[in-house]
């Protein structure tokens, strides 16, 4: 763990659309020149100072001129900082120098990743000199994959109480949400379908659900790509759009955690649309859907603040054990899934890293492992989050 650095924070991409609102969330929280040392980071001053006057940040928040393109200012600020948490996707276009800088600088890093054949790359490339360093390199810390993965976890806890030992089988279930998609968001799925053309390869890698298991291969999983009547909780299911990521994040941190949850452990993604024929007729409507189709914004652009404030998600997770015992857990954000809420995840994220004891060696890590139940208390009292256990 980094210590004794200038700052405990930097952002970089604070000149992007959601940098912005993890600058923003922090000048709010935080301010300048407390206990929390932080800086906005960017390819150009003029337009750090311009943002930073722009959210109401204090005029002497740090500004630190990094840029992708320029690996040596990347290793700069990263010797600078107890933890990165970038904004600067796609992560398979700017990504790699970032976590590169970090590792060798033995700095943490987050990231709101969603792009799971780069992760698998960097996992492959990262991992032993990301332990060797004590970098914590810990991807998906934002909508994808945090009310997820540690959703799972906290459930795993609960049935621990409440059955005596982890459930084998755990539906995640979306009753509600409300957000819409960045440009960032709709670049990222844009360069994976770009990727796939080019090298074919890696469609294995975005349909296998352990494809970040470190070879690890567990039982078939649901695919959740079809409409399903689900008898246990009374509703049809539909697909859900992040289920093919979060999926694969749940089983990575499943695996770190020396298999936790069983090597037997069966878990699914879908969003609830009630029961009956209406139920059906809506889910079907929404597998029938292309969810990223047409044009999408552009980088930089987003949800209105009005929109942000507007939104929010309800996840359910239902656990059965194999002598049928149920444990069902909630799991709700106070504004919309990818901006509003991902903003102050990130953030919380990075400072869990580097101001809470979490004990949690260098390597490449999924929010739950490394960061459990710091984390969990972190965004239910800072970040707007709730984790409770509902039966």
């Amino acid at each position: 763990m980094a210590t004794g650095r200038e700052f405990d924070v930097i952002v970089y991409g604070s000149t992007g659309y959601t940098g912005r609102l993890v600058a923003e969330y922090l000048a709010k929280e935080y301010g300048v020149g407390g206990d929390l040392k932080w800086a906005m980071a960017g390819r150009s001053a003029e337009k750090l100072a311009a943002v930073r006057d722009e959210i109401g940040a204090p005029a002497d928040t740090p500004l630190v001129v990094a840029d992708a393109n320029d690996p040596e200012s990347l290793k700069a600020m990263a010797q600078r900082a107890g933890a990165i948490a970038t904004t600067v996707g796609p992560y398979q276009l700017y990504g790699e120098p970032v976590v590169a800088a970090c590792v060798e600088a033995g700095t943490d890093y987050v990231d709101l990743c969603g792009e799971p054949a780069w992760m698998h790359e960097m996992i492959g490339k990262y991992e032993g000199k990301a332990q060797e360093s004590g970098a914590r390199i810990v991807f998906s810390c934002g909508f994808d994959s945090i009310p997820f993965d540690l959703g799972v976890w906290f459930t795993q806890e609960a049935a621990k109480e409440k059955l005596g030992g982890p459930v084998p089988r755990i539906k995640g279930r979306v009753r509600k949400m409300q957000g819409t998609f960045s440009g960032g968001t709709f670049a990222s799925f844009k360069e994976t379908m770009a990727s796939v053309q080019r090298d074919p390869s890696l469609i294995k890698v975005l349909q296998n659900p352990f494809a970040l298991t470190m070879g690890f291969e567990g039982p078939e999983q649901p695919h959740g790509m079809a409409p399903v009547e689900d008898e246990d909780i009374g509703s049809w299911s539909a697909p859900f759009i992040m289920a093919s990521i979060n999926t694969k994040n749940v089983h990575r941190s499943n695996a770190l955690m020396g298999h936790a949850y069983g090597k037997d452990f069966v878990y699914d993604e879908m969003m609830l649309t009630g029961p009956g024929d209406q139920g059906k007729a809506t889910a079907e409507g929404v597998a029938s859907t292309n969810m990223m189709g047409g044009d999408g914004p552009a980088p930089g652009e987003g949800p209105t603040k009005e929109e942000r404030e507007n939104g929010f998600y309800d996840v359910m997770f239902y656990g059965k054990a194999t002598d049928g015992g149920v444990v069902v857990t909630g799991v709700t954000g106070d504004k919309d899934p990818g901006y509003g809420s991902t903003s102050k995840m990130l953030a919380e994220s990075a400072i869990c890293l580097v101001q809470d004891n979490t004990g949690t060696p260098g390597g490449i890590w999924t929010p739950a492992p490394a960061m459990g139940g710091h984390l969990v208390k972190r965004l239910t009292e800072k970040a707007g989050l709730t984790f409770e256990v509902e039966s």
